[in-house]
């Protein structure tokens, strides 16, 4: 089973979000990276299970710079065999799925995984533009992935229940919560890492679609204003006429 997994960077949860450039740009001075979770956690871990279970190699493939090279690395230390960093910035999501697209297209992957979304754009556009592009099936926000020979079972959540869906190899599919446990990397790990191959290709001309005009922040949120239990009233008129819910 050979597998392509699609990563990419995303501040730390803990990060403090903050605008340049007259808000348009994000300011990453001092920001920590880390592997966007649902690439993480749900992907790259379930590709990890099902090669270790049946066999096979896991690639990972992430658009991105040399200051992307720490991230990818976790990665490799978590247990993928290789990776592939294409040198590009990674802009908008068409110019991702592109990129991956055109690496991807002779490689004969089985199947190709991302992420449901990252953590801070929260797009869920790149799985489904990358299927396009390779006309392959696609199945977004997969909770459960089985393989056996060159047929796979999925699950995914959808209104009032669930769905199970049977499809060939090969196949991309976006991951969501359920599809498998965060995975820490062990000494071992870490080390084999150091060597692993980490290949880097070069990007393919190709024009952003997209363009950020502005960034801003949510506003803040209001204090908690506590009502007299026997002031239904008053509950009620503020459900109404401040928050709008009634």
């Amino acid at each position: 089973m050979k597998i392509l997994v699609c990563l990419s960077k995303a501040p730390d949860t803990t990060t403090k979000i903050a605008f340049s450039d007259n808000n348009t740009k994000f300011n990453d001075v001092g920001v920590q990276y880390i592997i966007n979770p649902y690439d993480e956690w749900f992907a790259l871990v379930r590709a990890l299970e099902i090669t270790e279970a049946i066999g096979g190699t896991v690639t990972t493939i992430t658009v991105g710079e040399a200051s992307d090279d720490p991230t990818i690395r976790k990665a490799l230390a978590i247990g993928a065999n290789n990776a592939i960093r294409i040198n590009a910035k990674a802009t908008d999501a068409f110019f991702v799925a592109k990129q991956i697209a055109e690496y991807a297209k002779n490689e004969n992957y089985d199947i190709i995984l991302s992420g449901k979304e990252t953590i801070d754009y929260n797009g869920a556009q790149v799985g489904s533009m990358l299927a396009g592009l390779l006309d392959l099936p696609f199945v977004s926000l997969a909770t459960k992935l089985d393989v056996k020979d060159n047929k796979a079972t999925l699950e995914r959540d959808v209104a009032g229940g669930t769905e199970i869906i049977e499809l060939n190899t090969p196949f991309v599919l976006s991951a969501t919560k359920g599809m498998s446990e965060q995975r820490i990397p062990n000494m071992r790990g870490i080390m084999a890492a150091r060597t692993k191959p980490l290949t880097v290709v070069e990007a393919i001309e190709q024009e952003n679609l997209t363009s950020v005009v502005s960034y801003s922040t949510p506003e803040a949120k209001s204090e908690c204003k506590y009502i007299d239990p026997e002031n239904m009233d008053e509950l009620v008129n503020l459900l109404h006429t401040q928050a709008k819910v009634i």
